[in-house]
């Protein structure tokens, strides 16, 4: 029997350059190319994040689903089946190597833990056996902590132990789920887990509860043999008030301040910047300098909208920036780009999610071909390293070595007298960049 088939009037998409005029095909991600040494694809570890592009509705904060995909409706685990077999489908079609998911999207929950944790080994089983046929690798799974009413006042966070207890299994399985099909990486993001009013809060509380599942699950995930990486996705509010992992710095100072440093990494999403009144390049950096970018959800938000539009990416200047700061520390090991992005409401057809994920893919692409050229031009990088020389000499290493205090650096400044004024030559660096941009592309 022939098998089904949900993109049949799609073909292969494939690198075509900037002068075609085809809406299905690459005009800048040439997986082959070779770009400060590595080819774009080992540079690009995209990932189909399987929540948006398969089990969005087009739904929004004013109106339900509009979307009518092929693979839905009919028996719960059926239409599981057959939303896997779309999403290997698409996935290969669009030539990307590697897909992400929560454990709701791909497999439904039964009526009890037993039959949910059956159902989900189902898929999982699926899963594997398309990721042979494919070559599709996992970059990372995580656990819906968030929309089933249970979770109501939180995961981990939640005032009832058992509400814990269930988020505590669901963790469990997820992350057996992920072992399976050999991600390396494993995600936090908790939806959930902060506060709507602190007049019925134990904050302190919480926040340990927090810690404490997370250091039950790296206690887990070493004993099954995970050999990849956790992460932590920080949100700043919405649907919560406040949410405990609000940015990168509030992060990192919680895996700190609970013992958990050595063990996680920060998985950055741009519309969750945008949230936390940050830009996408702030929170990037904030996780590279110390030393904690792990893996990225590549999208966009509005600035006009308080909630996450999670739009496509198709911002240069964003795209430029993280490959540079991707190319400064290397890549990512154990994470990818993952494209956390819904297409717009309107945008009901099949057709629509290649149109998306090709933009996304050569924006990202024309921001890996700048960021080399800037690197080669050197000309941004140069002037901030002189803009600091005065560190690495004198008394700024005096400073920096710890070897002055504040009495001898009163004697040096009375010394010194006024420091002249230097000009941080903002807009000459700004049109360095779009010179680059214009040359390079």
């Amino acid at each position: 029997m022939k098998k089904t088939t949900y993109f049949e009037s799609i073909k292969r998409i494939r690198y075509e350059g900037p002068d075609s005029d085809n809406p299905l095909a690459f005009k800048y991600y040439n997986p082959k190319r070779r770009v400060a040494g590595k080819t774009m694809e080992q540079h690009l570890k995209f990932a189909v994040a399987y929540w948006h592009t398969l089990k969005g509705t087009g739904g929004d904060p004013f109106g339900g689903a509009v979307y009518e995909r092929p693979w839905d409706g009919g028996d719960p685990l059926d239409q599981a089946k057959r939303t896997m077999d779309a999403a290997f489908e698409f996935i290969s079609k669009l030539g990307v190597r590697y897909w992400c998911f929560h454990d709701r999207d791909i497999a439904p929950e039964g009526d009890s833990i037993a039959q949910t944790n059956k159902w989900l080994a189902t898929i999982v089983d699926q899963a594997a056996a398309l990721q042979k046929s494919t070559g599709v690798k996992l970059l990372w799974g995580t656990a819906n902590l968030f929309s089933h009413p249970r979770y109501t006042h939180g995961a981990a966070t939640n005032p009832d132990p058992l509400v814990f207890a269930h988020a505590a299994a669901q963790i469990r399985r997820a992350m057996d789920a992920t072992v399976a099909l050999g991600g390396t990486g494993y995600v936090f993001w908790g939806g959930r887990e902060g506060y709507v009013a602190l007049i019925n809060t134990d904050m302190k509380q919480e926040r340990e509860q927090f810690a404490r599942m997370l250091h039950m699950a790296v206690d887990y995930g070493r004993k099954i043999g995970f050999k990849g990486r956790f992460f932590i996705e920080p949100k700043p509010k919405e649907p919560t008030t406040h949410q405990y992992d609000f940015d990168a710095a509030t992060v990192l100072g919680f895996l700190r301040e609970f013992d958990l440093l050595d063990h996680f990494d920060l998985n950055i999403e741009a519309n969750h910047a945008t949230l936390a009144t940050h830009s996408f390049e702030h929170e990037l950096k904030v996780s590279a300098d110390a030393g904690k970018l792990g893996s990225i959800d590549v999208n966009r938000g509005d600035q006009t909208v308080g909630w996450d539009t999670d739009q496509f990416p198709t911002n240069l200047y964003d795209a430029v920036a993280t490959m540079r700061i991707l190319l400064d520390q290397g890549g990512l090991k154990y994470g990818g780009l993952n494209f956390d992005a819904k297409v717009r409401r309107a945008s009901f057809d099949l057709e629509d999610l290649f149109h998306a994920h090709i933009g996304g893919m050569d924006t990202f692409a024309r921001g890996l071909i700048v960021a080399d050229a800037l690197k080669k031009d050197k000309r941004l990088d140069q002037f901030v390293r002189q803009r600091y020389a005065g560190y690495r000499r004198g008394v700024g290493k005096a400073i920096m070595t710890g070897k002055t205090d504040l009495k001898a650096l009163e004697k040096y400044a009375a010394e010194k007298g006024e420091p002249q004024r230097i000009s941080g030559r903002q807009e000459m660096l700004e049109n360095i960049l779009n010179d680059v941009i214009a040359r390079s592309l």
